[in-house]
């Protein structure tokens, strides 16, 4: 089971730890932050194609919902674990999209269906869209095997302060292995984003800056970053705080001192998303790589992802 509470798992220390406060990876079993950040990028492919494969959508248009844009079933389909929370809850846990926004797909979500249909949608959805982008490996002993690795990974995550890590990790785990590994790959996406939010806290930046100081470095386009949500009057206003701090130049570059804090929010998360992967020996993680290369090859090669994401993965 995912284990809650204290110990070297913490999200955010207490009084007692010294640094950063932040999660730290120590003792037998270290897990570098960069290795955590390459696993991130092998396992985020295989989780974010929820949000863009037909199949997916076809399940989204059954409970009612519209499917022109991506967004209306993305929002009830990411926060349905965490039941019928409103427009403010899912604002602050997806954090970087503007809460006008959220509010405007939320407020008749749990209209158009509750979170258990929902969530059984999502799960028929991801069973489809592997079953179409794995064909037959889809039960191959290599799927079976890495999907057994991926669990023990996620049955080891700790979800103290993590609202979105939690809530998927409370769910019962599917019994096929290919949505096993989905499901896995799930908490882990969420986990690390969960820790992303706490080293943006520290670093004071709020979720429109998170996205001006990210488009700074060159994570993504500016354009990337207006899907979510923020008018150009928020955008600048953010810009205008961060040019005052120091961070970004009137034209919205970054300055020495803004890369080098968007570097250190990006290390924070790494190390925030570290220690459940000590759960297994180097040797496994190995293996988990090797095995997982031609699922992650598959779902790339299929072309259902963007070929630019705000996530800054490959140019962060």
């Amino acid at each position: 089971m995912t284990r809650h509470g204290g110990g070297a798992d913490s999200g955010i220390g207490g009084a007692d730890e010294a640094g950063s406060g932040l999660e730290t990876v120590q003792g037998e079993g270290v897990v570098d932050p960069g290795e955590a950040r390459r696993l991130w990028h092998l396992l985020e492919p295989l989780h974010a194609v929820l949000y863009y494969a037909p199949q997916v959508f076809e399940e989204a248009a059954a409970l009612g919902y519209g499917t022109g844009e991506r967004w209306p079933s993305y929002f009830p389909f990411r926060a349905a674990p965490l039941g019928a929370a409103g427009g403010e809850r899912v604002a602050s846990a997806f954090y970087s999209f503007s809460p006008r926004m959220v509010a405007a797909h939320m407020e008749s979500a749990w209209v158009t269906a509750g979170p258990a249909d929902v969530l059984a949608a999502r799960e028929r959805g991801m069973d489809r869209a592997y079953g179409a982008i794995f064909g037959d490996r889809v039960a191959s002993p290599e799927l079976v095997e890495s999907a057994a690795l991926l669990r023990r990974v996620a049955e080891a995550a700790n979800t103290a302060g993590r609202p979105l890590a939690a809530a998927n990790a409370e769910l019962p785990w599917p019994r096929a292995p290919h949505l096993q590994l989905w499901h896995a790959a799930t908490i882990l996406r969420e986990h690390r984003g969960d820790g992303h939010l706490a080293a943006l806290l520290v670093a004071g930046l709020d979720p429109v800056e998170a996205l001006v100081s990210f488009a700074a470095v060159g994570a993504a386009s500016v354009r990337r970053f207006e899907s979510r949500g923020w008018s150009a009057e928020e955008w600048d206003a953010a810009r205008q705080r961060l040019v005052v701090r120091g961070l970004v130049t009137e034209s919205g570059a970054a300055t020495p001192a803004g890369r080098d804090l968007r570097a250190e929010v990006e290390r924070r998360t790494d190390e925030l998303a570290a220690a459940p992967w000590k759960a297994l020996a180097e040797a496994d993680r190995a293996r988990l790589v090797e095995l997982l290369g031609e699922f992650w090859v598959a779902v790339l090669g299929s072309g259902l992802l963007p070929s630019e994401s705000t996530l800054g993965i490959g140019r962060v």
